[in-house]
């Protein structure tokens, strides 16, 4: 990446609060920034992450309810992104060792090994430590997706501010499953957005 390009990307992104509601972002389009957002890190590659793409008129309505302060970005976004944690991520173990196997990207001898002492951690890990893990986890994919929508062309913003007690069941999850982490609304900003101040390196870090 180029200094033209982190610009563009890290520096001038904002946190935008409307959108220009013309413009629409194809299911391809949306599939190719998730797939590029999911490269993000976790825990023993276990990508606990999940979505659920709010984009028709219908969808957006039931969401507003649940997002009365932000229903502004979400009534003229693109989409809004619904980014949950999935607690029981550890079932999808064998597929994605297995295809890592498959592709050449581990050796089998490798996996059996790892298995061997990853499956114990997480069949007897704690309900906290798991949520610890996959609020981590999730929090790393949903900042890239942030990124990856910007060098699309495409401006967010993050929303914290709804019923989180509510939104998994709205959209048809298990609430006890899939833990709420955040909405990620996505679109073309129809304002360029408000430049906000941050701490200086110096007070926020420590040097030994």
């Amino acid at each position: 990446m180029n200094n033209k390009d982190f610009n563009e990307i890290v520096l001038k992104r904002r946190s935008i609060k409307r959108y220009d509601p013309s413009v629409k972002i194809s299911r391809e389009e949306m599939e190719e920034i998730l797939a590029e957002a999911m490269r993000a890190p976790s825990s023993v590659n276990m990508q606990p992450w999940r979505f659920v793409v709010i984009e028709t008129p219908e969808g957006k309505e039931k969401l507003a309810e649940l997002a009365k302060f932000n229903s502004e970005q979400v009534s003229t976004s693109s989409a809004v992104i619904a980014v949950f944690g999935d607690m029981n991520n550890f079932e999808y173990v064998e597929q994605i060792f297995g295809k890592a196997v498959e592709l050449g990207y581990m050796p089998h001898e490798i996996k059996e090994q790892q298995l061997q002492v990853i499956t114990p951690i997480y069949e007897n890990m704690p309900e906290a430590d798991m949520r610890d893990v996959v609020l981590i986890d999730s929090g790393l994919v949903s900042m890239q997706l942030m990124l990856v929508a910007r060098a699309h062309g495409y401006d967010t913003n993050p929303i914290g501010g709804y019923e989180k007690e509510l939104i998994a069941e709205a959209f048809g999850l298990d609430k006890e499953r899939y833990v709420p982490i955040m909405l990620i609304s996505i679109g073309k900003a129809a304002s360029e957005g408000h430049a906000s101040y941050r701490l200086p390196v110096n007070t926020v870090t420590t040097w030994k």
